[in-house]
């Protein structure tokens, strides 16, 4: 389980942040949705450990944040808005390069299981030749070789085809029911968010998402 309770993140004295309690169960997916300048990547980047809370506390299983980071960082998989690849690099060269840098060690059939996993086919191909949706496979591919117990993901299906987002959406839904998985990931795509979320959070002071929602019978809670 994933408890936030009283959570607060400050720029300078720009408060993005206040007050933010929630909790993830294992085998939810549950969306986060808001404004531009709401803070879901600023809540995102905490959870990653990539950020420090200015107040609150967060605690994943058994750890607290802010002791022993290297454990909860083990946990996580954070799967960021921006693609981070190797452009020349295969797809196969990509997933052991990143397999090295990985806290688990996978084989490379292991590594290719987990492409073929969410219909990313495309092995020996360079990165630079695949399509929008497949280039955001490999990135959730990368970010899910150390087999995380919490799952964040930032816009994951942003500038892609129908047919990959709905792909990447029964591949978080069978992580989350068959294997325990948490899931927490933005999207500003309503369908996509009312199709594959167990349950939804609104963060931010604009109360559009929530009647939206609301609207369409979604569980969705103000953050």
């Amino acid at each position: 389980m994933l408890r936030v309770i009283d959570l607060e993140k400050s720029y300078g004295k720009k408060k993005i942040l206040d007050k933010v309690s929630f909790q993830l169960n294992r085998g939810e997916v549950v969306g986060l949705v808001g404004e531009n300048g709401a803070g879901k990547s600023t809540l995102l980047n905490t959870l990653a450990t990539i950020t420090r809370a200015t107040k609150g506390t967060i605690q994943l299983g058994e750890f607290v944040y802010g002791k022993k980071t290297e454990d909860i960082r083990k946990m996580v998989g954070f799967v960021p808005q921006e693609i981070s690849l190797w452009e020349e690099f295969t797809v196969e060269q990509n997933m052991l390069f990143f397999e090295k840098l990985s806290w688990k060690r996978r084989t490379k059939d292991e590594c290719r299981q987990l492409c073929l996993d969410m219909q990313l086919e495309q092995w020996k191909e360079p990165v630079k030749s695949l399509s929008g949706g497949m280039k955001r496979k490999l990135n959730m591919a990368v970010s899910l070789l150390h087999d995380p117990m919490l799952i964040l993901l930032d816009e994951p299906t942003v500038g892609i085809d129908l047919k990959s987002k709905n792909e990447i959406g029964k591949y978080l839904v069978k992580l989350a029911r068959e294997q325990g998985k948490m899931i927490l990931y933005t999207s500003h795509d309503m369908n996509e968010i009312t199709t594959f979320c167990d349950r939804v959070y609104a963060i931010g002071k604009d109360p559009f998402y929530i009647d939206l929602l609301s609207s369409n019978g979604v569980n969705v809670e103000k953050l």
